[in-house]
């Protein structure tokens, strides 16, 4: 993918001037300077060495040493990273696929991904740069990367999308550093160059790095798990989703809510969230789901609203231990008195929901006086806490 990246890159730049007042003839390894500081493509950027993965060998990438370099040719930070003051376009992902499209979701590769289905190869993630492109946004200029999460060993109809650009993995590195320093011992990072960022062979190699970089990581169990990593995908999606929903927007909103439910879906928060110590990501995917709920209903779309609703509730339906104890989350009973009154719209089976909400009730629970679930979504602050995102919920507890 990174050498299908690093052609199109050069006919853009040839399109936009810088070679086309050569001659076709007179094109030379000069065209592209850095082809001489780079490794070639062919050996990849990363080295595999008793399990380390180093995209800064032996011949580093003419790096800077003294920091972050500043200056109209480097990736310097722009947006801050605290939703109070709005959030990031690098941390929201697009709606829809990129141009071009993922270059796997091919017919050979689909007959593949069948043929390794047959044999039981398990499941993975892919992650795969399948864009890059030259921002300037005022005095800032920098490279944003369209990446594709993807779930192997099946056809992938609803591939996840993020966009990000340098400054957001520099800072998910240094913050799985602080908190992972023994994980990310022997996990480097494409240091930042002083000069020749914006060349088409140096976005192709950063390309190619970025998606073994997060490969690795999704490699090693403990930061699998860890909330700063999978946050890093979702979480800027949910912020952006809940911000809409604050002003009524619920239509744009879907695009980003959607979009995190299945980035959440392919990293196995939900399974993770059911164990310690990530409870926070339970809590993003109740949240998710019941954003969803909202934004559909507002819609008047009640069939997926009920679906959603169906969803959030297999998990939160309580044991017959937890219902005599009155252990409930402080959810439930408002989420349970919406889905009957959606299935009821909808004509569809609601029984068993009514059953559990009655045997609430007659275990002495006051059904009436419940939060709304709208009220909620929108007065919940999902905040940031020494760089992790945390949701103070009520739904992180049970009552």
């Amino acid at each position: 993918m990174a050498s299908k990246l690093l052609d199109r890159l050069k006919r853009t730049l040839f399109k936009e001037g810088e070679a086309c007042s050569k001659d076709p003839n007179d094109v030379t390894e000069d065209s592209f300077p850095e082809s001489s500081e780079l490794e070639d493509d062919t050996e990849c950027v990363s080295e595999r060495l008793g399990g380390t993965l180093c995209f800064d060998g032996e011949n580093t990438l003419d790096l800077e040493e003294q920091g972050e370099a500043s200056g109209p040719d480097s990736d310097s930070e722009f947006l801050g990273e605290s939703v109070e003051d709005g959030f990031s376009s690098t941390e929201t992902s697009p709606v829809g696929p990129s141009p071009g499209g993922s270059s796997l979701l091919t017919r050979q590769l689909q007959e593949s991904w069948r043929n390794l289905r047959r044999r039981n190869v398990p499941e993975k993630l892919l992650f795969e740069v399948t864009d890059a492109s030259v921002v300037q946004e005022s005095s800032s200029k920098y490279v944003l990367y369209t990446i594709h999460v993807i779930q192997s060993g099946m056809f992938d109809k609803s591939p996840a999308v993020i966009t990000r650009r340098y400054s957001d993995f520099e800072r998910l590195h240094n913050r799985l550093r602080r908190r992972h320093g023994d994980d990310m011992e022997r996990v480097y990072f494409p240091r930042k160059k002083l000069r020749k960022n914006f060349v088409a062979e140096t976005i192709a190699k950063r390309s190619r790095a970025f998606e073994q970089y997060l490969t690795h990581l999704h490699s090693l169990a403990e930061l699998q798990r860890s909330p700063t990593f999978l946050e890093f995908f979702y979480l800027g999606d949910l912020q952006a989703g809940q911000m809409l929903m604050r002003v009524g927007r619920y239509q744009e909103a879907l695009g980003p809510l959607l979009n995190s439910l299945r980035l959440q879906e392919k990293l196995g928060c939900e399974q993770h969230g059911k164990q310690q110590p990530c409870q926070q990501q339970r809590t993003h995917w109740l949240f998710t789901l019941l954003a969803l709920v909202t934004c559909f209903q507002e819609l008047e779309q009640l069939g997926e609203a009920q679906e959603h609703c169906d969803r959030a509730l297999r998990d939160l339906a309580p044991s017959a231990e937890a219902l005599l104890q009155h252990h409930l989350h402080p959810l439930l009973i408002p989420l349970l008195q919406t889905n009957v009154r959606l299935s009821w719209k909808i004509s569809k089976d609601k029984r068993r929901w009514e059953v559990l909400l009655q045997e609430i009730q007659n275990s002495g629970v006051d059904v009436g006086n419940q939060p709304s679930l709208k009220e909620y979504l929108i007065k919940e602050a999902l905040v940031e806490t020494e760089g992790d995102s945390k949701v103070k919920a009520k739904a992180d507890n049970t009552t």
